[in-house]
């Protein structure tokens, strides 16, 4: 007799040791047939890996006590014997008898079943598969309904415990940023298809190619000097859950060259910028500075290309955890090596808006806002609006009016009052909706801001209705009774935006809203008169940075609203209206002028009066004056003060003296009564 038979008639044999023990029945109670499907369906089961992006652990599972799932070992050549003698244990193990009745919960049975068991669960783990909890749930399934749970997704939006991504395009983060959108070739491909881009690039390529290294903000030219060293760095000052805070830094060696370029600006002489920028191609004040000359002179394709430079140069130095996709990093506006970031993707952005890559310039305006969102230091949020407008990002701008206008009151603003009514007017259109909210929308912009109509009407070329002109509330008297700071927010809004209001449509529906609005003030809507309280309260005055904004952008209408003491003070193209709290963390060297070092206009004055006087020349007498600073002890700043000023003047006067000499009269030959010539020394 075989010892397979022996086994089976000493019922040492299991045959279902492969099935768990709570789907051992007795053979009385359950149909055999159902019986064998439901073993042949646990013996073919094989589990898929899974992959917990989430890196949760199971309820179940104690922290001290981590899961770790071990690569599965690829079997080697001197391995086949274990191989084969493990295959051989497991056709053994499939062809034992079962369990008798009545044996089931004897102590040997017991034993089997708890080998079985561990056996299975490390063969489970060696395969890379999840570990099951005492719920007879994975933990991969388990950490998915965790995270269901949080997010708020139930059983049936989840789609059978697989989550679904019901976040769209037009749903993303306000602030995150796609490095494709921020070139304007492929949106100039779009647009115009790529063989005509091909063809613009290979007709501005030289034939001196430098190669240079790819970057997300700009496309480098051939025509570029190589970039090495520069003396610029990025560094981490704070690194938070939700924000990190950078900086740029100027080593010794860039701080020596920014101090020549200051010196070439004060000489208002341009060739001594270009020598500069000879000598460090990518210095970035420098390059702003030119690029400012260029624009003057009208050549804005070589301005936007020294713009596209010092963009170039900032992105060599980003630091590795610095990222422009996630709206999470930022740059103090205060310190003054951070700013040129600032007005570079400003004037960049510009130029893009310019040439009609809107998607382009959106995707900059929500980098730049991203830098510092709570401050703005730019006023991102004055132009943002018409960029979203004109890529036609309407849900954009509708999600960030209804997410920031409970913190930011985005209403107050002009461009906001109006665009996100014409956003929402061009999406009705879209999807063939009611108009409703936006025609109520657009009316409570019109009463609150009753000043736009009329220079937007005349802005757009479209002479008004008679009576809208007769009316009184939209008449000279509404825009006399705005305040200075939102006449510029007005006038900055119809430079800008007055394109988008120039189609038929939209021209149709706001002449359709004029009206309603007419009929609401004849009947005296309470409406108009809180709108016109609190027109009288806000906008008292202008903050810093819309001036700025303002002075950037170079709007004509928004810049002829400018007070007088900013259109006569000088403004630095290449850091305008600094903050009042700047932070500097290095200092310019004092130089004091030569011929200025005398210290007191009135020894200037006395030496100016000398016959051997020369501006260019030192001090007439520093040991004197260091003498006497040197007698006094330095204890004392302002007797220090007087004295110098005292010993120049002194000394200024005895050379004043030393030098004065009379004037001779004219000799004259005169003859005495005897007829001849006598001398003038005769009558001393």
């Amino acid at each position: 007799m075989s010892s397979r038979a022996l086994r089976r008639l000493q019922g040492d044999g299991d045959i279902l040791s492969a099935v768990p023990v709570e789907l051992i029945v007795d053979s009385d109670s359950a149909d055999e047939a159902e019986f064998q499907e439901v073993k042949s369906k646990k013996k073919h089961k094989r589990r898929k890996p899974a992959f917990n992006p989430f890196e949760l652990l199971n309820e179940d599972v104690e922290e001290s006590e981590p899961i770790i799932v071990a690569p599965v070992k690829p079997a080697e050549a001197n391995d086949e014997v274990d191989v084969k003698q493990d295959k051989e244990n497991e056709d053994k193990q499939k062809n034992e008898n079962p369990v008798e009745e009545g044996e089931e919960n004897s102590p040997k049975a017991v034993t089997k079943k708890k080998k079985k068991k561990k056996k299975k669960k490390g063969k489970e783990n060696d395969n890379n598969t999840a570990v099951q909890t005492g719920d007879g749930e994975d933990e991969i399934d388990a950490g998915i309904r965790e995270v269901n749970r949080i997010l708020g997704i139930t059983d049936q939006t989840a789609g059978g415990g697989m989550v679904v991504d019901t976040i769209t395009s037009d749903m993303r983060a306000l602030l995150n940023v796609e490095h494709r959108n921020l070139n304007p070739d492929n949106e100039m491909r779009r647009i115009f298809g790529s063989r005509v881009v091909q063809q613009e690039t290979n007709r501005h390529r030289g034939r001196h190619r430098t190669f240079h290294r790819g970057t997300k903000l700009v496309q480098p030219r051939d025509n570029w000097p190589a970039i090495g060293r520069t003396g610029l760095s990025m560094s981490l000052l704070d690194n938070r859950p939700n924000c990190q805070m950078f900086t740029f830094e100027h080593n010794h060696q860039y701080q020596q060259t920014e101090f020549k370029f200051l010196e070439a600006v004060e000489s208002l002489n341009p060739q001594n910028i270009a020598n500069l920028l000879q000598m460090h191609p990518y210095h970035i004040n420098g390059l702003i500075q030119l690029s400012d000359v260029f624009k003057m002179s009208e050549d804005m394709q070589m301005a936007a290309e020294l713009v596209e430079r010092t963009l170039y140069a900032f992105e060599h130095t980003f630091h590795p955890s610095f990222s422009m996709t996630t709206g999470t990093c930022r740059l103090d506006y205060r310190r003054q090596e951070n700013r040129a970031m600032y007005l570079c993707l400003f004037r960049h952005l510009s130029s893009v808006g310019q040439r009609g890559c809107y998607r382009t310039a959106l995707e900059f305006c929500k980098l730049l806002l991203s830098l510092d969102p709570d401050g703005d230091p730019m006023c991102v949020l004055l132009m943002i609006d018409f960029y979203a407008l004109r890529a036609e990002q309407f849900s954009f701008l509708i999600r960030m009016y209804h997410e920031w206008e409970a913190h930011r009151n985005l209403t107050q603003l002009p461009n906001f009052a109006f665009s996100v009514p014409l956003a929402m007017f061009h999406l009705a259109n879209q999807n063939q909706e009611s108009t409703d909210a936006a025609d109520n929308l657009l009316q409570s912009s019109l009463i609150m801001f009753p000043g736009t109509l009329m220079p937007l009407l005349d802005k757009c070329s479209v002479s008004p209705d008679a009576a809208v002109t007769s009316h009184p509330f939209f008449g000279p008297a509404s825009q006399n009774s705005q305040t200075e700071a939102l006449k510029q927010l007005i006038a900055l809004y119809i430079g800008r935006s007055f394109p988008c209001w120039k189609e038929p449509d939209a021209m149709a529906w706001l002449e359709k809203n004029v009206k309603e609005v007419l009929a609401r003030v004849d009947r005296k809507d309470p409406l108009v008169e809180d709108a016109r309280q609190k027109r009288s309260i806000r906008y008292q005055g202008t903050p810093r940075n819309i001036f700025r904004h303002i002075i950037v952008s170079e709007i004509k209408d928004a810049t002829a609203a400018l007070p007088p003491e900013l259109t006569t003070s000088p403004i630095l193209s290449y850091d305008p209206l600094p903050p009042h709290d700047a932070v500097a963390t290095y200092d310019r060297p004092v130089r004091g002028r030569r011929g200025e070092q005398g210290g007191s206009s009135l020894s200037l004055f006395l030496r100016s009066l000398l016959p051997n006087y020369n501006p260019n020349d030192p001090d007439p007498a520093p040991a004197a004056v260091a003498a006497q600073e040197g007698a006094a002890g330095g204890d004392n700043p302002e007797g220090n003060n007087l004295r110098r000023g005292i010993g120049v003047l002194m000394d200024a006067m005895r050379d004043l003296l030393n030098n004065i000499q009379p004037v001779e009269p004219p000799v004259e030959n005169r003859q005495d009564e005897d007829g001849e010539e006598r001398d003038e020394e005769e009558w001393d």
